[in-house]
């Protein structure tokens, strides 16, 4: 459990110098008016777009392998449009971590769906939430905060230093922090009563996964990890949507209780999961981190990766 994260004098280092730049353009950036900071975000989403031309291939793979029947203009259109909410992505790191709560109610759009955590707590139970990668997963969980704190379950930062602003600024919306490899930390959280989030929507490999349809894709590797968690006679399980309307204003929705979950059959189970994620996903396409190597892990070991 992590509940806070000291600074330290070693931080100071020449080691970290590069990081404390970049930090700090954020921070002065993050006092910007809201729509230039929205601008300033997509203008740095197009120089991705045209820049950084691995991580576009793997948008453009990603994108076409779910949705194989959009014209190519469309799917173009997608990437393009995916690019610049990543790069606005980033300016949302730093409003999330330093923007005073008046700030936050400012861009608060709407919240659906609460009554499904009052209904499972008032049980005795923790929620599990199941969310995808959106790219503005930082805003909409400090959005959430203002209503209904949470528990992060992350990974932490390789650099001390971006380690103890992310945790900071993460905890400015959840009661605690659980590093992804403490499996009985969110246990006990659950146990606890407490909302969980749980990402379950990336490629973790063959260990522990299923093969199961996500859009077009009949065999996508699927973490089981969810079942683990779900499977807890202490939880129930539900999912959230979100998304950023053109006015920069969030609009989050907790879908209902995912019931007779799990049910034992781990390959429905997980596919059930994918259609949840897919769920959120077609609420705003454009938001979703198309950028992640979602197909790496193929039944096939010497299929085609996205580089072969």
């Amino acid at each position: 459990m992590v509940s806070s994260s000291p600074f330290k004098a070693s931080f100071l280092g020449p080691r970290y110098w590069l990081t404390w730049i970049g930090v700090f353009f954020l921070y002065l950036i993050s006092w910007l008016p809201h729509k230039l900071q929205l601008a300033l975000g997509k203008l740095l989403g197009r120089l991705v777009h045209r820049f950084m031309k691995r991580r576009r291939h793997i948008a453009e793979v990603n994108i076409r392998l779910c949705f194989p029947d959009m014209p190519e203009h469309e799917q173009r259109e997608l990437v393009r449009k995916n690019m610049e909410n990543t790069g606005i992505a980033m300016m949302e790191t730093g409003m999330a971590w330093w923007w005073p709560e008046w700030r936050v109610k400012k861009v608060y759009g709407s919240i659906k769906g609460l009554e499904y955590f009052e209904q499972i707590q008032q049980s005795g139970k923790g929620v599990l939430l199941l969310v995808p990668h959106i790219l503005h997963l930082e805003m909409a969980s400090r959005v959430m905060g203002l209503k209904h704190q949470g528990i992060g379950f992350y990974r932490p930062h390789n650099n001390p230093l971006m380690e103890y602003f992310t945790t900071n600024g993460r905890l400015r919306s959840n009661e605690y922090l659980i590093g992804k490899r403490d499996v009985k930390g969110l246990l006990k959280a659950l146990k606890n009563k407490k909302v969980c989030y749980y990402l379950p929507d990336q490629d973790y490999g063959r260990n522990r996964c299923e093969f199961a349809p996500f859009y077009a894709e009949k065999e996508t590797a699927t973490t089981t990890g969810t079942l683990l968690f779900a499977n807890s006679k202490n939880c129930e399980t539900v999912s959230l949507t979100s998304r950023r309307d053109e006015q920069g204003r969030y609009h989050l929705e907790v879908l209902p209780i995912l019931h007779d979950f799990p049910s034992g059959d781990d390959l429905k189970d997980v596919t059930r999961v994918n259609q949840r994620m897919e769920q959120a996903i077609d609420n705003a396409p454009e938001q979703y981190m198309w950028l992640h190597r979602r197909f790496k892990t193929r039944p096939d070991k010497n299929a085609p990766s996205y580089y072969k």
